[in-house]
């Protein structure tokens, strides 16, 4: 670090620090929808709106640019999961030095791209920040680079303190809370240390991923704890170990740490999207989801809440997991298995059990001549709604088995119900439902005519239209009456019977 930490006035360090000749004061945006859900005025922090698309870059130029000119002309290095790598980059590219960036080679390829492009020269290394960490520091060693630390060093913290300055200065008001996402803990460090010297009753509150919980075990036990391996969905904030000097700061500064798991984390991220149009990454959205999880507990109403939106840099191809994880985050979808008789009509019934529910998903296969085992996902307002659909169903005769909280179904299950069997007279066809209440029961009120249903597979994207996977067993005899009904259904479908993927994988 630049000067030992009992020596740094930290008010006097932010006010000074030299951040905007590449920072931005972003803005702190009301998030109205969510305020309205909340009970309260949640304000973001836009730092996504950098032109790094994090805030990472006000601590990297803050210390590199009080380095000595013989330290510059050297060159400096670092080890970063992404948005730390882009601020050094940006700033060696603006103090006309080289930078060498050790990143994990889990990093999503957008923040590796987004480095390369700033110039800096990009060394992968290791599965965790920490491995990319002890690489860096023996490039420094060997090559007699400065390293710049992406959380543990003063004047990083400094810079990220700005925000801090910055959000005090926007609201005047009385703020009851902040929420901090909480990695390394250099930005907990900064913002904590300025706004307690100036407002010591607004509340500050870490928030970390369950499965990368360092700061918050460390506070527990007194002393900094090493995990032994952490989650990598939120990447930005997946460290093994936080910094001393920001460990030293949360035990003054910090009024408590909240933990979330994946999927308030993808809840959180739909819920920034819906306010701002913005998609951030999941260690930005640890905040918002930490707020959501702080009222539900306080049950507090009609407060100032602000959280910081600290990065954008968000790979595209992850959004697929965001979306299906999303409804489960906010318990807006309950995911669940029944038993149902294996005979014509029981999945009609069973339909007819569900009410007005809009399902989500039905996955089933044929796979016994007695019962048939469904997986079952439909859209509720909240866990009492899925608690009491759970019941009735279950009033009914049909055994349920709740997979709302099950990783095993989430994750993989709901993916690989079903498989090759033997259906005598088994069709397969291809719909397009339209996705409006009604047109799962018209399809089924069209097959109830004696043809047993022997795989179904649907889920629902959100499209104008649903796509459905059906086997249905229709005797040879029966083919021009079926065709009646798919007629008079008026759904758009393709047979695919003869389909070779569908003979060699679900054995139609």
């Amino acid at each position: 670090m630049t000067r030992t930490a009992p020596e740094t006035d930290y008010l006097e360090a932010i006010l000074n620090a030299n951040v905007y000749d590449v920072a931005v004061e972003t803005p702190l945006q009301e998030a109205p929808l969510l305020s309205e859900r909340l009970g309260n005025r949640l304000l973001l922090k836009r730092e996504d709106l950098q032109s790094i698309f994090s805030f990472k870059l006000r601590g990297a130029y803050n210390k590199m640019s009080r380095l000595p000119p013989a330290a510059l002309r050297r060159g400096v290095v670092t080890a970063s999961a992404g948005n730390h790598a882009q601020g050094v980059a940006l700033a060696a590219q603006r103090l006309g030095t080289e930078a060498t960036i050790v990143m994990p080679i889990t990093t999503p390829q957008i923040k590796v791209g987004s480095v390369a492009a700033l110039g800096a020269t990009v060394v992968l290394e290791g599965d965790s920040y920490d491995d990319a960490y002890a690489e860096a520091l023996r490039i420094a060693r060997r090559r007699k680079l400065t390293f710049v630390h992406p959380y543990d060093d003063v004047d990083v913290i400094a810079g990220q303190g700005t925000i801090a300055m910055e959000i005090l200065r926007q609201l005047r008001e009385p703020i009851d809370t902040i929420f901090v996402a909480v990695g390394g803990g250099g930005l907990i460090g900064g913002i904590a240390a300025y706004v307690k010297r100036l407002r010591p009753a607004i509340r500050i509150v870490g928030v970390e991923p369950a499965d990368a919980n360092a700061m918050d075990l460390s506070l527990r036990a007194g002393r900094r704890i090493t995990l032994p391996h952490v989650g990598l969905f939120a990447d930005g904030v997946a460290v093994k170990q936080v910094g001393v000097e920001p460990f030293r700061l949360a035990q003054r500064y910090v009024d408590e740490m909240i933990l979330v798991d994946t999927d308030e984390l993808c809840a959180a991220m739909k819920d920034v999207f819906e306010d701002t149009r913005a998609i951030v990454e999941p260690s930005a959205a640890l905040g918002v989801a930490g707020a959501k999880r702080y009222v539900a507990r306080e049950k507090v109403a009609g407060r100032n809440l602000v959280t910081v939106l600290c990065g954008a840099n968000m790979n595209f191809d992850r959004l697929r997991f965001v979306a299906e994880r999303a409804d489960l985050g906010e318990a807006r979808e309950a995911v669940f298995a029944a038993t149902i008789p294996e005979r014509p009509g029981s999945f009609k019934a069973f339909c007819n059990l569900l009410g007005r529910s809009n399902i989500t998903e039905f996955n089933y296969r044929y796979a016994d001549p007695a019962e048939a085992h469904v997986f079952v996902g439909l859209s509720v307002r909240d866990t009492r709604e899925r608690d009491r659909l759970l019941r009735e169903i279950g009033k009914a005769g049909i055994r349920t088995l709740d997979l709302s909280d099950n990783e095993l179904a989430k994750l993989h299950v709901r993916h690989l119900v079903g498989g090759r069997a033997t259906a005598p007279n088994e069709v397969l066809y291809r719909f397009e439902f339209p996705e409006r209440p009604g047109a799962l029961m018209r399809f089924l009120e069209a097959m109830s005519q004696g043809w047993n249903i022997s795989l179904f597979h649907y889920r629902n994207h959100g499209a104008d239209y649903g796509r459905v996977l059906a086997g249905i067993q229709v005797p040879p005899g029966e083919k021009r009456a079926f065709h009646r009904s798919l007629a008079q259904l008026g759904y758009r479908y393709t047979e695919e019977t003869d389909n070779p993927v569908a003979r060699l994988f679900l054995g139609a």
